[in-house]
């Protein structure tokens, strides 16, 4: 009876979240590894920590495509019990990478580059799952991360417009993403933790060149630029290590590839 309730509340919590994900997709929400759909903390209930590394890329669009890469450094906390359910936050720092997006489309304009490069800005991520055990080896899980980058990444750009040079700054505001999944896991008999499964992804920001060089895309002033693809799919293997260590890896493709790795302990 109790394994019933759960499925039928499981079922229930994934399709609100697919819902708000349809219907409101512009809300704040994360990055970064989605982690095994089963939580590692105690049964009884308690707490792990995490840092770990995410490599990023991805291709925004608003008009133009451009390829974006992105490095981020993180710590987690999360709390967990019945190895069912966890709430996790992070604190990360981050680049940030825009390929092309200083390339003149006016033979009248020359740039001294082309890409948009900014270094370690902050941003934080809130994230929650929830796992449902088919027996001791195989269970499924979903989950919803969102991330939020708390400055601005700027980066300026210098050139000559029609025989008169110009220096302008190009700022990236408001960055932030949202993610949603679902997982199946397989637990070996040594304890690792196989998973996989398809995730829904959205990313936003504003974008806007402090000039109106002829020419360079953004000059418009706050355009809104969003990720080009929506879906992808996610697989990694959580691996224990020493008594209460485990090492997460991790892979993701929505239009590009994604890598990183984790290292939590349990408390």
């Amino acid at each position: 009876m109790k394994k019933e309730i759960f499925a039928k509340n499981f079922l229930l919590i994934t399709l609100v979240l697919l819902l708000i994900f349809a219907v409101c997709p512009r809300i704040v929400a994360a990055a970064g590894l989605f982690g095994a759909p089963q939580t590692v903390s105690k049964e009884a209930g308690g707490i792990n920590t995490a840092v770990g590394y995410w490599y990023h890329e991805d291709t925004c669009q608003n008009g133009a495509d451009h390829k974006i890469r992105q490095n981020m450094i993180y710590s987690q906390a999360a709390y967990g019990a019945g190895n069912i359910w966890e709430i996790y936050a992070r604190l990360g720092v981050s680049d940030l990478k825009i390929f092309d997006v200083f390339s003149s489309a006016d033979p009248s304009t020359a740039t001294g580059k082309d890409d948009f490069e900014e270094n370690w800005k902050f941003s934080g991520t809130l994230g929650a799952k929830i796992f449902y055990p088919f027996n001791e080896t195989f269970g499924m899980g979903a989950f919803v991360q969102g991330t939020y980058y708390f400055s601005n990444f700027t980066d300026n750009v210098s050139g000559i417009s029609g025989g008169v040079p110009f220096v302008a700054d190009l700022k990236v505001k408001n960055l932030w993403d949202v993610n949603f999944g679902v997982g199946l896991q397989a637990t070996l008999s040594c304890g690792m933790r196989l998973y996989a499964g398809p995730y829904l992804y959205y990313s936003e920001a504003k974008m806007s060149l402090s000039a109106a060089v002829p020419g360079l895309e953004y000059a418009a002033g706050n355009v809104s630029v969003e990720n080009k693809s929506t879906a992808g799919g996610f697989a990694g293997a959580d691996i224990p290590l020493a008594k209460g260590f485990r090492l997460n890896i991790e892979g993701q493709y929505a239009d590009r590839f994604s890598a990183g790795a984790a290292i939590s302990y349990t408390y």
